[in-house]
Order: structure tokens, then sequence, then C-alpha cells
């Protein structure tokens, strides 16, 4: 490897092509970066005493001799940048005319010393080649076709960053931008081919631009060693059909995310955002470690990269399964269940679950996930859920091994029940959700299989008025307490409806709201209006009785699970195998009076944190705990001592009240122990066990 310091202009007039290798990711500096590379030109313009203005590096691998014509370069690092330069200075050569106001500075120059091969045709024609759409669109630029001759799938990133440089250059003084390019400066890093390891040092010099995604390391990682006949065929096979598949818009965002959720089914755990890279490189050393493996890994990528897009991106033909998707996903958002859709989307595609059966399983999902939302169990645990579900699915009973491992789950991770979902989602404020419409609509169109209402041409409404100052009618009809009944059930279902009449209803009672001439609620269509003619006063009363209705058609909407309990036998977890149990009898130093009304208050505390917490009384000690216990309690003669689950560092213990027995055996989990021995102390206790189960939450 050798490095120089090198002005960037020059760089450019050292070789006749620059080629981008097709493993490298497509052009993604947006005007962030360019804005960055605008300003560095113009302060180096400006100041014309200061030296060279460095702009990063440039790596690459030189094929020929550099000066000599047919020498290429494959640029290994740095693709970013020259691209981006290239088209601020074809936008500048396209402002300068032939008027020579700074040396080499004219449009002929510009181009024929750094942007073209004026005697060459072809692909040599150009000094930069990119890759794909890319590439036709920057030599649609150069070349000064009109726009409506470029590609009809040209390259976003392209036109916007050409068209930026366009419109800076209107305002700008053209001396100081030509004297600012001249003076950015790179490292220019040439490798020799054989010796150098072009992948390592392309890992190592990722600092500056715009920061390589994990995708984009994954597939160098993939191609950049494989000779270029079989980079040629997964690339053109595999790769670019994926990049097509997801979007130029798209594969930017999700691409990342897509190898996550890849990782998730195929290693069963879910890595962090900015681990992917290093967990693909040890997935694939251990299930992929001959380089005859290559092309069934980067295939096994594009079939799970197709499921991903027929999911996400609206691209399902089956209209009923591409339904349940965009609820569970565009709608409510749950892109944490992707990793058991996928697995699922793989039974599916192999005839081991049957599009019926596919459906059902996705609206199960989407049942578990809304019923939790209404509930408000913290989603602290969903993406361990989703990543543990596939490896759990039986490949011949995929639907009943799914019912039966949500029917398992416990505490916190538990499918809520029928009359836990009813009582929530009455009480619950239904209006400030950010999935309304999706929640309006589902009830709204239940037991419709065609002819489905858009709410979204309709209004919310409010039965009940929102403005505080209520009319003499309504105040009336809601009695002494009005402000109070408003203030409770406002938002709530009960009082919540759909109309195209909004504004004609405004603050208006409800008996106008009820008969007015052909809009009145009565005569109205929706489902959700069904009833109101019936109703003669609209007070706490009524709305109680209409949320019971609607959270009765809700358990409908968002069914619970039916197992049966062969099948809940058949795939109990093993960790769920039955054990000894044990009750507060069990603890000799309990039957002391005092002891056990210190016990039962703190007991009572605890459990009062969080409605997810649960206990369990073992043979040595009580835990409590949401996934895993949080503090644990063990009874003795003249005290409570309560381990708690973290850190002693991590604890603030303001007293100093709190041992560490991170090298002391004791029953208990965790590093920290205090003891508890009147009732005074534990609102003090109660903070320090708050640490601990924020710390779990979190």
């Amino acid at each position: 490897m050798k490095a120089n310091e090198e002005i960037l202009l020059k760089f450019l007039q050292k070789a006749s092509h620059f080629i981008i290798p097709i493993y490298q990711r497509t052009y993604s500096w947006t005007e962030k970066q360019c804005e960055q590379l605008w300003k560095d030109v113009i302060r180096a313009g400006q100041h014309q005493q200061n030296g060279l203005h460095f702009v990063g590096s440039v790596v690459y691998i030189q094929d020929g001799i550099a000066g000599v014509m047919n020498s290429s370069w494959q640029i290994i690092d740095g693709q970013q940048r020259l691209t981006t330069v290239t088209l601020l200075l074809e936008a500048l050569s396209m402002k300068v005319g032939d008027e020579e106001l700074v040396d080499g500075f004219t449009s002929t120059k510009i181009r024929n010393r750094y942007l073209l091969n004026p005697e060459e045709t072809g692909d040599r024609h150009f000094k930069l080649s990119l890759t794909d759409t890319d590439n036709s669109t920057l030599r649609a630029i150069i070349s000064r076709k009109d726009k409506l001759s470029w590609p009809s799938n040209h390259s976003l990133r392209i036109s916007a960053n050409f068209e930026y440089f366009l419109k800076k250059l209107e305002t700008a003084d053209i001396e100081t931008v030509c004297r600012g390019l001249s003076k950015l400066a790179i490292v220019d890093v040439s490798l020799e081919r054989g010796t150098d390891n072009p992948q390592l040092i392309f890992e190592s010099m990722n600092s500056t631009g715009k920061e390589l995604s994990q995708a984009d390391l994954i597939r160098n990682f993939i191609l950049m060693d494989l000779n270029p006949d079989l980079q040629e065929e997964l690339y053109s096979e595999h790769w670019r059909p994926m990049e097509v598949s997801f979007g130029q818009a798209s594969y930017a965002e999700d691409f990342d995310n897509f190898m996550r959720h890849y990782l998730t089914v195929r290693t069963g755990s879910a890595p962090k955002k900015d681990d992917v890279y290093e967990v693909f490189k040890a997935f694939t050393r251990s299930n992929y470690p001959e380089e005859e493996n290559v092309r069934e890994l980067v295939k096994d990528i594009h079939v799970y990269a197709d499921y991903f897009c027929r999911i996400s991106y609206d691209k399902e033909p089956h209209p009923k399964l591409n339904m349940a998707f965009n609820d569970l996903i565009g709608d409510l958002g749950y892109s944490v269940t992707l990793p058991t859709l996928l697995k699922l989307f793989k039974f599916f595609d192999e005839g081991a679950l049957g599009d019926v059966e596919f459906v059902a399983a996705t609206r199960l999902i989407e049942s578990y996930v809304f019923r939790r939302a209404i509930v408000g169990i913290p989603t602290s645990s969903m993406n361990k859920t989703f990543a543990a579900l596939p490896k759990d699915l039986d490949p011949d009973a995929v639907l009943d091994s799914l019912k039966a491992r949500l029917q398992h789950l416990q505490t916190y991770r538990r499918f809520p029940s029928d009359e836990e979902f009813a009582r929530a989602i009455m009480d619950r404020d239904m209006y400030n959700m950010a999935s309304r419409s999706y929640w309006l609509r589902k009830l709204e169109n239940l037991g419709r299989e065609k002819e489905l209402v858009n709410v979204e041409e309709y209004s919310i409404e409010h039965i009940l008025p929102q403005n505080p100052n209520l009319s003499t009618e309504w105040v009336s009809e809601l009695g002494e307490n009005w402000k109070d009944i408003q203030q409770r059930y406002l938002h709530t279902i009960g009082n919540l409806t759909l109309t195209g009449y909004n504004s004609e209803y405004s603050d208006k009672s409800f008996s106008e709201k009820r008969n007015m001439k052909e809009i009145g609620l009565r005569h109205s269509p929706l489902n959700l209006n069904s009833g109101f003619g019936e109703v003669d006063t609209w007070n706490a009363e009524a709305i109680e009785a209409r949320a019971k209705k609607l959270s009765e058609k809700a358990i409908e909407a968002w069914p619970s699970l039916k197992v049966a309990d062969l099948v809940l036998a058949k795939y109990q977890p093993k960790n769920m195998e039955k054990v000894t149990e044990h009750t507060l009898d069990d603890h000799e130093y309990l039957h002391n009076e005092d002891m056990r009304a210190l016990f039962e208050q703190l007991n009572e505390e605890i459990l009062s944190l969080d409605p997810n917490v649960s206990s369990e009384v073992l043979k040595l000690y009580i835990a409590y705990r949401l996934e895993t216990n949080f503090v644990d309690i063990v009874p003795q003669k003249s005290r409570l001592r309560l381990s708690l689950n973290m850190k002693f560092h991590d604890l603030d213990d303001p007293l100093g009240l709190c041992k560490d027995v991170s090298n002391i055996g004791r029953w208990g989990n965790g590093d920290v122990e205090i003891g508890v021995k009147t009732q005074d102390e534990i609102p003090y206790v109660l903070g320090l066990i708050r640490q601990s189960l924020e710390r779990q939450l979190n």
C-alpha cells in the first residue's frame, strides 16, 4: 500500500478511467454532505493565503500505469467524494463558459481534463464509471441530455445533488469556487492487487463523508474478494434485483433493517443495529465457510429480501395476506414482528403453511400486539419475543405451534385475555392513539367482506363535545358532575364515532346530533353509529353502555387465542415444567406477626410499581419479576434481606445503606443487598427497588 498527499484535480488526471466496482454501494450522499463539500470549497477559495484543504482519502487498485491512456483504477473507498466533485465540476463547466477567469478553468478544459476522455468512445469516453442507475444518470448529465430523455428510473441522489450545485453557482463568486477546487487535497492510497487486503483497508478507512451502512459493509464483504465473473453473476442475479425491489429511497433506509431481521431469523437472536456487520461475518464464517458456498448465501439473502419487500411495500399479490401485512406493519407500525413474519413466509413458500393459515397467523400476531398496546404492557420485550418465536415453530404444525407459543407467554409478554382487553379498551384514551384510524376502520368494517368503508373520508366525532364551555343543554344532560364526566369519558371509545358532518354537528346537543334531518346520527349508514336512535340521553351511563358494546365488537375484531389443551401440552416450553409449589407459610420467619406485617406491606408496594410485576414464592426467597427478577426478598429472623438485581456501581444510594455482595454467595439475584427492619424504612428502600425495575424496563 502506498499513500501520498495529492491535489484532487491532479488526481483526476492521473488515470483515464475510474471504475466503481459492482460490489460498492450506490451513490448516497445527501444535500447535507454536498453542503459540507461546498463550504470547504468556498472557505478554501476565499482565503488565498491558506494552503491545501484536505477532504478525505481515495483508495484504489491500480490497473495499468498512472498517466498512461487506458489505465483504469478500481475505487475501493472514496466514490462518494469523486462522484460529488464530478457533479460540481460539470455544473461549474456549464457556468464558466470559455472565459478563463482562473487558470485552467474554462468549460472545455474542465470537461476534457476531469470529466471526459475526448478521444475515446463508449465507457472510456467518461472519466468516471458508476454502477447501473447512477452511471446512466451521471452520463446523461455530462452528455448534457435534455432531462426528458434521462432514464425513466434515474438516480434521485445524482439528480438532486447536481441541481443543488447548479443552484449554488447561480449566486456564487465563480473565481472563489475555482480557486477553492484547485486547493482540495486527498490522501491518495494505492493498493497492490494480490498483496493488500482491500476489505480490511476499506473497513478501517470508513471515517469521513457519509458513514457506510451495515448493508454496504456486508455487500462488500461478500463480493469484494471474488473473481470478477462471479462478482458479476451474483450482483446481476441477486444483489441488483434486491436493490430494485427495495427502490432507491427505501434501499438506503431499509436494507440495514432487513439484514438485521434476516440475521435474527437465521441466528435466533436480534443483533444490535451497529453490530449487524460483525454478527453477519461471524454467521457467514460459521455457516458458509467456503467460497463455493457464497452462491447459496446470496441466494438465501435474496429469498428473504423478497419476503421482506412483499410484506413491507404492499407487493404481496394475495389480497387478504397483503391487507393483513398492511394492518400490522403499515398501520400499526410493528416492524418488530418481521423476524416471525419472515419465518412464516418461508414456511408458506415451502408449502408447510397454506395461504388461509398464513393470514390467520398474521391476524393472530396483530391481535397480540394491539391488545398489548391497549392494555398498556411495556414494549421492551417485543424484539426478544419475535426473535425467539421462529425457532419454536413446528414445520409440521406451524399455526398450532404459534398459537401455543403465544399462549404460553407469561407476565409482561402475555397475550391479554378478553376480560383484560375489554376493560382496558373501555377506559383508554382512544382518540390520541397514533393508530386511531386503524382501530376505527377495523371496528367499522367488522363483518364486511366487500364494500369496505374508507374511514379516511370521515371525521372523528366526539358525541360529548371537546369544548370545555359546554352549553346549558349539555350541562343539564350530564348533571352536576358534568366537568368530571367530560374529563373522564371525552376521548374514550364510548364517546367517539365517525361522521361526514362534523362541522354541522359542532357542539350541538345530543338530541340535535341524533335527529338532524337526513344527516343525524340515527340516519347514518355506518356500523359505528347503529343504535343511536334508541338512546334518549347522552350521559355517563350511555357512554359506558356504548363502550361495553364496542368492547364486545373489539374482542371479535382482535380475537383471543383458542388453543386445545393437547396442543398446549405438546408445545409446552421446557422451563414451564411443573415444579414444587411453595407458599409464604414455608418461610418460618414469616410466622412472626410483626415480620409478616412488614413483608405484606413491602410486598404490596412492590407489586404496585407496575401492573406487569409478578411474584413467586420459592423455597428460599420470594422473587419479583418482569422478564427476570429485579428484587428478591429473603425473610430472616430480625429483618427482610433484599437482593437488587443490578450492578452495585449503577445504584444511586444517597444514604449509603446498601452493600456490594458481588463476590459473596447469597440467596437471590444481583450484586446489591439491603435490609429492612421497620415500616418507616420502606419508602426509601422502595426508591432503590424502583431503580432495579426501571433498568429492566429500559
